[in-house]
C-alpha cells in the first residue's frame, strides 16, 4: 500500500522536523511538504495535491481554523486532521465546524497520529478522547459555549425518536462509526462487504439528516450509543 501523502502545517520548525521524522519512521505516511501558516498551506495544497493535511491551529497570518474553512471550500474531499496542544472548546468546536475531519492532541503517541491519518483518509472521523469529552460536554450544555447548529435544532427527545427508526444493523454501524472505525474495519467486524457498510452509512445520514462522520458521532454521544467511558 502506498504511504499517505501529507502536508504538514505548523509554525514551529523544530516541531515539524520531529513530526516528519516520526511519521516517516512508520513507513505508512510520507510528509510531502511543510507550511508554516495557513497562507502557505493553501498555496502548497494546490501545488502538491496531498492526500491529507495535518494542521496546527495557532499560527501567524492565517490560523488553522481559517485555513481549514478555506481548504474545505476549495477541496471538500480533502481531509484536514488537526494536531494541537489545546483541548478546550474555544479551539475544538470552531475547528470541527470549519470542517476538520479529526482532532489529535500533540501529547498523543506517534502511532495514534498515524492511525488518525489513516482514519481520516478513509473518510472517518477521529477525535482524541479528551477532545471527544469536550464535544460531549458541549452537547450536554455544560461547556458554556455555543452549541453546533445540529445540537441546537435537535433535542434529546427528538434524537432518541430518530434512533428508534434505525434498524438494529444501522445502530451497530453507527456505533462503530462513532468509535472511529473505518469502513474496512466495520466490514470485517460485522462480516459484511464494504459496499454494504457504505450503504448503511448513506442510509444513516439520510434518515438522521446528518452530513458527515462528526455529526454521526455527536448523535451517537447524544443518544447514549457512545458513552463517556468508551471514549
Amino acid at each position: 500500500m502506498n504511504p499517505i501523502r501529507v502536508l504538514l502545517v505548523d509554525d514551529h520548525a523544530i516541531l515539524r522536523e520531529g513530526i516528519r521524522y516520526l511519521l516517516s519512521a512508520s513507513g505508512e505516511v510520507q510528509v510531502i511538504g511543510e507550511a508554516q501558516d495557513g497562507v502557505e498551506a493553501l498555496e502548497m495544497v494546490e501545488k502538491l495535491k496531498p492526500d491529507a493535511v495535518l494542521m496546527d491551529i495557532a499560527m501567524p497570518r492565517m490560523n488553522g481554523i481559517e485555513a481549514t474553512k478555506e481548504l474545505k471550500k476549495r477541496h471538500p474531499d480533502l481531509p484536514v486532521l488537526i494536531l494541537s496542544m489545546y483541548d478546550s472548546e474555544e479551539y475544538v468546536l470552531p475547528i470541527l465546524r470549519a470542517g476538520a475531519a479529526g482532532y489529535v492532541l500533540k501529547r498523543a503517541a506517534a502511532q495514534e497520529l498515524v492511525s488518525a491519518l489513516k482514519a481520516v483518509t478513509s473518510g472517518q472521523v477521529i477525535l482524541h478522547p479528551d477532545v471527544a469529552k469536550t464535544v460531549m460536554e458541549n452537547l450536554q450544555g455544560q461547556g458554556g459555549g455555543t452549541p453546533s447548529p445540529s445540537a441546537e435544532t435537535r433535542s434529546a427527545g427528538a434524537a432518541h425518536a430518530q434512533l428508534e427508526q434505525l434498524t438494529e444493523r444501522e445502530r451497530e454501524v453507527l456505533t462503530l462509526i462513532a468509535h472511529g472505525l473505518t469502513n474496512q474495519q466495520i466490514a470485517e467486524k460485522l462480516f459484511i462487504s464494504i459496499k454494504t457498510v457504505q450503504a448503511h452509512r448513506a442510509n444513516l445520514m439520510e434518515k438522521l439528516d446528518l452530513h458527515d462522520a462528526v455529526e454521526l458521532t455527536k448523535f451517537a454521544i447524544k443518544t447514549g450509543l457512545l458513552s463517556l467511558d468508551e471514549i
